[in-house]
């Protein structure tokens, strides 16, 4: 992607513009802050977000006092180059309230679209280890204890490779689907998360970049 020169943002009367800030692996939007000129080169040279409160009229570094830094991955302008999307890898809430985003309360949902993500399904999942709910499997897998679920993580290995075998894609695809949600259960049973496993494969992808560029120098 070709960069941006920052003087051909679009800044308000005020000197602002608007960021949206983007978990870089749920894509869940985190927050909406204002940046200046001044944070703005901030956050870039830093590579950890900083805005500028409009309240207090003074920049500030998100994380500077709770903690919960946002490492910048990546920013990006719109097509007026009147406001950003940033997508952070976050070291904690977003939320001040202690929220994973500050974006929780609905206003509308649209009954007759069922949305759906593998970061909900792990939450689910993790919610039947925190507070077991009877007659879940889910809940009772965390009851029998590793043993029992690493089984099961072995018994759905086989099945996809038994269904693979065969040729029979959708059978594959159901068995696939099996295997995850059991992956999952074993993932929430060690604190493993999904930006873990995103985390690791990314670094993997880095790694691979570069191996490909030294090749070609």
């Amino acid at each position: 992607m070709k960069l941006l020169d920052l003087d051909k943002l679009v800044f308000d009367k005020d000197g602002l513009i608007p960021a949206v800030v983007q978990d870089v692996y749920s894509k869940k939007v985190l927050t909406v802050a204002y940046m200046n000129r001044e944070s703005l080169e901030l956050s870039i040279k830093r590579r950890l977000t900083c805005f500028y409160s409009r309240s207090r009229k003074k920049l500030w570094l998100k994380g500077e006092t709770s903690g919960n830094f946002q490492h910048i991955v990546s920013i990006t302008a719109d097509c007026d180059l009147d406001s950003l999307v940033i997508e952070v890898v976050k070291d904690g809430p977003a939320c001040h309230l202690g929220t994973d985003s500050c974006f929780t309360n609905g206003v509308f949902e649209n009954e007759d679209f069922t949305d759906f993500s593998l970061d909900e399904l792990y939450e689910l999942i993790k919610g039947r280890k925190t507070d077991p709910k009877e007659g879940s499997y889910t809940s009772y897998l965390f009851d029998k204890g590793i043993d029992k679920i690493l089984k099961k993580v072995g018994e759905e290995c086989t099945e996809v490779v038994i269904a693979a075998k065969g040729g029979d894609k959708e059978e594959t695809i159901f068995e696939i689907s099996d295997l995850a949600y059991h992956i999952f259960v074993l993932m929430a049973e060690y604190g493993i998360t999904p930006n873990d496993v995103k985390a690791q494969l990314a670094s993997r992808h880095v790694v691979d970049k570069k191996v490909k560029q030294e090749k070609m120098q």
